[in-house]
C-alpha cells in the first residue's frame, strides 16, 4: 500500500474516509501540517446536517428501539437461542452510535468542527470513541448477521442437527466468542498510533495547541507500516465486509428455496387436511421470512461500503483508480444509511412476529409482565420442533 493513503480511507462505522493532509471543506483556508482537525476527516457540508442535527433524533430513535428490543427479548419466555442472537445484535448496533455520539454533537450539532482539537488525551478519546470502538461493536453485528443467518439454515435445511448444535449454551458461548474475536481484531488500533502536543497559528491566534498524530513506533519499526496495515484491510475485507456479504446472500437465496419449497409442502399438506403440520410449516416459514427481511436490510447498507473497501484496497496497493472526494461522499452517506437501519429492526419485529407484538404490548400498554393465558403451556402455541419450547407463534418464530 502507497503510504500516503494508509489514512485515505478508514472502512468503519463513522469515521469514513479522510486524508490528513487534505484541505478542510469549508472550515481551514490552509493546510492543515498533520494536525488533528475533524474538516478534514468528512466533507463537513454533508457530514454536518446529518450528524449534527438528523443524528441526534436517529440516537434518541435508536436507543428506544433497541431498548424495546433487548427488554422483550429478555422476557422468560422469549428467551430462545434465536433471541439470544437478535438481542446481541440489538445492543451491537446501539453501543456502535452510543459511543460516537458524545463527540458528534459537540463535533456537528454545537458547530465545533472546524476548532483544532486538544488536548492530547481529547484526541485520545475522539480516535477511540468515533473510530475504534464503534468498529468493533460494528464488526460484532456484522458476525452475529451472519451467525443468525446460519443458525436459521441449520433449523430449516437440517432440523435434526439444530437440536445438537443451536442450543442456548452453544449460541451463547457463540456470541461470547464473537464478541473476543471482534475486540482482539480491534485491540491494536488502540494503541497503534500516539498523539503529541505541538502550537500552531490558528485564525491570528499564536501557539494554539493541538494534537499531531504518529503512528506508533512498534508499527513503524517492528511490523512496519505496510505488513500492519495490509494485514489490518485484508482481514476486514475478507472476514468483515466481503465474506459474510457473500456468505449472506447465498444463505439468504437458500433460505428462500426452503421456504418455498415448505410452501408447496404445505399446500399439499393443507388439502391433505392435516392442519397441526401445516400450521407448524406456516409458522417456520413466517420467522424464515422474517430473518430474510433482516438480513436484507443489513446487506442493502453493508455491501457499499464493502465495495468501497476492496477498491480503496485495489487502489491502494494494485493500481490508482479510485477518486478519494468521491468515496469520502460515498462512505459517508453509506454510514448514514447504516445508521437510519438500526431501528429498523424493531418495525420488523412488531410487523412479522405476533408473540413480539403481544409481548410488548403486555409489557407496555396493558401494564402487565404476564402473557394471555391463551398461550399458556396446554395447546400452547410456543412450542416448536425447530427451536424447543417457547419459540413458536401464529406469525412467526421468535
Amino acid at each position: 500500500m502507497d503510504e500516503e493513503n494508509y489514512t485515505a480511507i478508514v472502512p468503519t462505522y463513522l469515521s469514513g474516509l479522510f486524508d490528513f493532509n487534505g484541505t478542510a471543506d469549508g472550515g481551514n483556508d490552509t493546510d492543515n501540517g498533520g494536525y488533528l482537525n475533524v474538516t478534514t476527516e468528512m466533507p463537513v457540508r454533508y457530514a454536518r446536517p446529518m450528524y449534527g442535527f438528523v443524528m441526534p433524533f436517529l440516537l434518541l430513535v435508536t436507543i428506544v428501539a433497541n431498548t424495546l428490543i433487548v427488554v422483550v427479548l429478555s422476557k422468560r419466555h422469549m428467551r430462545t437461542p434465536t433471541n439470544v442472537v437478535l438481542m446481541s445484535m440489538a445492543l451491537s448496533d446501539m453501543f456502535t452510535l452510543l459511543f460516537p455520539a458524545p463527540w458528534l454533537f459537540y463535533m456537528y450539532t454545537l458547530g465545533n468542527h472546524y476548532k483544532p482539537l486538544s488536548p492530547v488525551e481529547s484526541c485520545y478519546a475522539w480516535y477511540a470513541m468515533n473510530e475504534v470502538i464503534p468498529t468493533l461493536f460494528h464488526t460484532a453485528s456484522i458476525w452475529l448477521t451472519l451467525a443468525l443467518a446460519v443458525q436459521r439454515y441449520i433449523y430449516v435445511c437440517h432440523a435434526p442437527v439444530a437440536r445438537t448444535w443451536c442450543t442456548m449454551p452453544r449460541v451463547l458461548k457463540c456470541v461470547a466468542w464473537i464478541s473476543v474475536m471482534a475486540s482482539l481484531h480491534q485491540s491494536t488500533r488502540f494503541v497503534d498510533r500516539t498523539y503529541e502536543p505541538i502550537k500552531i497559528s490558528w485564525r491570528g491566534q499564536d501557539s494554539v495547541v493541538v494534537c499531531r498524530m504518529k503512528h506508533a513506533y512498534w508499527v513503524e519499526h517492528w511490523v512496519t507500516l505496510d505488513v500492519y496495515f495490509t494485514l489490518y484491510y485484508a482481514f476486514r475485507v475478507i472476514f468483515v465486509h466481503t465474506g459474510p456479504c457473500i456468505s449472506l446472500v447465498v444463505l439468504n437465496l437458500l433460505l428462500f428455496r426452503a421456504m418455498r419449497d415448505a410452501q408447496l409442502k404445505r399446500d399439499k399438506l393443507f388439502k391433505e387436511n392435516r392442519k397441526n403440520e401445516c400450521k407448524r410449516l406456516r409458522d417456520s416459514n413466517c420467522t424464515t421470512l422474517m430473518l430474510i427481511v433482516v438480513v436484507t436490510v443489513f446487506l442493502m447498507t453493508e455491501i457499499p461500503l464493502a465495495v468501497v473497501t476492496v477498491l480503496h484496497i485495489i487502489s491502494s496497493s494494485i493500481k490508482e483508480i479510485l477518486d478519494y472526494s468521491v468515496a469520502n461522499l460515498l462512505v459517508l452517506f453509506t454510514n448514514f444509511f447504516i445508521i437510519v437501519s438500526y431501528p429498523i429492526n424493531f418495525a420488523i419485529y412488531c410487523g412479522m412476529s405476533r408473540q413480539f407484538r403481544e409481548t410488548f404490548k403486555e409489557l407496555f400498554i396493558r401494564g402487565s409482565v404476564q402473557i394471555n393465558r391463551k398461550h399458556g403451556a396446554g395447546g400452547s402455541s410456543r412450542y416448536s420442533l425447530v427451536n424447543g419450547p417457547r419459540t413458536c407463534t401464529n406469525e412467526s418464530l421468535l
